[in-house]
């Protein structure tokens, strides 16, 4: 118990700080914004699920199996003296695990349900205040001057634009804004950030929650870049990003109430467009896939290892 609870405690450390900073500053992602997003995926499940396995560990140490700790533990919330070899420490432990656990489960749905809201008010607005785009799209156009384009998720999505954009761009210039809102909508870009910005609010001193919703953000934006140019191609698009700037879209979906793009995200974004890209190689690809399995399987593996 105690080695698995170090093996744990080793890999939670390894992708609370040192994995996640390298993979933020590394340069490869651009090139495969798919298997970088699932391993970003993959360090948030594997990091909480070993922080959290590996004060199970060491908690439940002195009874040998997490089992064998619940059954002597428990009875101790109605009678009886707490058993032999449990001190305040792995109490402590054990504590910390599960107030962790519940913390961040109840952050998780109370965002849920606040994006929840937030974008049945936004669908309330946009039926009230836009009309149909008379190009047939299925896109909603609000009389505004301000060029903006954004999308709103759930089980009756929509994509917004304004009078202020249709009026700036051209034909195929809007048709790449739209493409671009669709994969955002079609790739479920939402269900991921809603996940990020939870944790991000779960632990807002953390100071890789930050990095990580941010690296997410920009994965999650270059993926709709590539779903709008195998539609329109990437000239229109690189051509639309920049007449509308950093301040085009107020965000990955409507009510992100997160990272919203900046200049810089912006600059990388028209420069991947603007230059030839060299997707990973097929390896390469295989090598982040399989990572991002380990490191789920590896903690979820110890803890059924000692669960019994």
């Amino acid at each position: 118990m105690i080695a698995a609870a170090v093996a744990l405690g080793a890999l939670a450390l390894a992708l609370a700080w040192p994995v996640p900073v390298v993979l933020s500053r590394a340069a490869w992602p651009s090139r495969s914004p798919a298997a970088a997003l699932a391993l970003w995926q993959g360090i948030a499940l594997g990091g909480g699920l070993a922080m959290i396995g590996s004060l199970l560990a060491f908690g439940a140490a002195p009874a040998g199996s997490l089992v064998d700790a619940a059954r002597q533990l428990l009875p101790v919330f109605t009678a009886g003296p707490i058993p032999a070899g449990f001190g305040v420490v792995q109490l402590a432990a054990l504590t910390l695990a599960v107030g962790l656990a519940v913390h961040l489960a109840l952050n998780l749905v109370t965002t849920a349900v606040r994006a929840e809201r937030a974008r049945r008010r936004l669908h309330s607005m946009v039926d009230l205040l836009a009309d149909p785009a008379a190009d047939g799209s299925g896109a909603r156009v609000l009389s505004h001057p301000i060029p903006l384009a954004y999308c709103v998720p759930g089980l009756r999505t929509v994509t917004v634009v304004t009078e202020g954009l249709v009026d700036l761009l051209d034909a195929d210039e809007l048709r790449a804004v739209l493409a671009h809102e669709r994969a955002h909508l079609d790739q479920f870009h939402h269900l991921v950030l809603l996940a990020f910005r939870a944790w991000h609010e779960a632990l807002p001193w953390f100071p890789i929650a930050n990095r990580a919703e941010r690296a997410v953000s920009l994965l999650t934006e270059m993926l709709a870049d590539d779903g709008a140019r195998r539609q329109v191609g990437a000239e229109p698009l690189g051509a639309a990003l920049a007449r509308l700037g950093a301040t085009g879209e107020p965000g990955p979906y409507a009510e992100s109430g997160g990272v919203n793009p900046d200049a810089a995200m912006l600059a990388q974004r028209l420069e991947r467009l603007g230059g030839s890209r060299h997707p990973l190689d097929g390896r390469a690809r295989v090598a982040c896939w399989a990572a991002t399995a380990g490191l789920v399987v590896v903690p979820v593996g110890i803890l059924a290892a000692i669960a019994t």
